[in-house]
């Protein structure tokens, strides 16, 4: 069987990789970065998503000597030219501080009227293999921004996206729900038939 290397040591991502290779029918062991304890972290200094995933994706590639797949995600609001973007984590100074970034968001567009409040989380996956080769895909999650955040669900800036044709934000979907809509879900999704051109044992 064929071994593939997710970059991350998030173990939902990878379950939701392993779920989605699954369902396609897909003979593929897919394994964390942690699997893999020498591989350091790779800084995103990349400016757009998929230069960001295609970093850590031939990182993790040459580091282990297999195909791997990287991602990077973020919001994009219209009013703001699509930022935070490749900031989401990071937007109000401390990475990974969810709750300082969402609120820091709001505060930044509390007088724009909600006709204007359109925004969306994008994902970029990129699949990269020792010798080089790499291909990128982009799924994405078009909403409208609400003016506080409601639902308990997901992370990030789930409260604050309502998904269109939905009267519910991220964080009100079910996991299920969200994984069949979601940015990062279809990205991964946009994988699949380069998995299977790529690192599937043909023999």
């Amino acid at each position: 069987m064929s071994r593939l290397v997710l970059a991350t040591r998030n173990t939902h991502k990878v379950t939701e990789l392993q779920q989605i290779l699954k369902d396609a029918g897909l003979a593929v062991e897919l394994v964390g970065v942690d699997a893999f304890p020498d591989v350091p972290d790779v800084p995103e200094t990349g400016l757009t998503f998929a230069a960001n995933a295609l970093l850590k994706a031939h990182a993790v590639a040459r580091a282990t000597g297999l195909p791997a797949v990287a991602d990077d995600s973020g919001l994009c609001v219209e009013a703001l030219n699509g930022m935070p973007g490749i900031f989401s984590a990071r937007w109000s100074g401390t990475h990974g501080d969810d709750r300082a970034n969402l609120e820091l968001l709001l505060a930044q567009v509390s007088d724009i009227a909600v006709e204007h409040r359109a925004a969306y989380f994008a994902c970029a996956a990129a699949l990269a293999l020792p010798d080089g080769t790499e291909r990128v895909v982009e799924g994405r999650l078009n909403g409208t921004l609400t003016f506080a955040p409601r639902g308990t669900g997901g992370f990030g800036y789930d409260p604050i996206l309502q998904v269109d044709g939905d009267s519910r934000t991220t964080a009100e979907l079910t996991p299920d729900e969200k994984n069949a809509v979601s940015h990062r879900g279809k990205a991964f999704r946009a994988l699949v038939p380069i998995v299977t051109e790529l690192v599937t044992d043909r023999s």
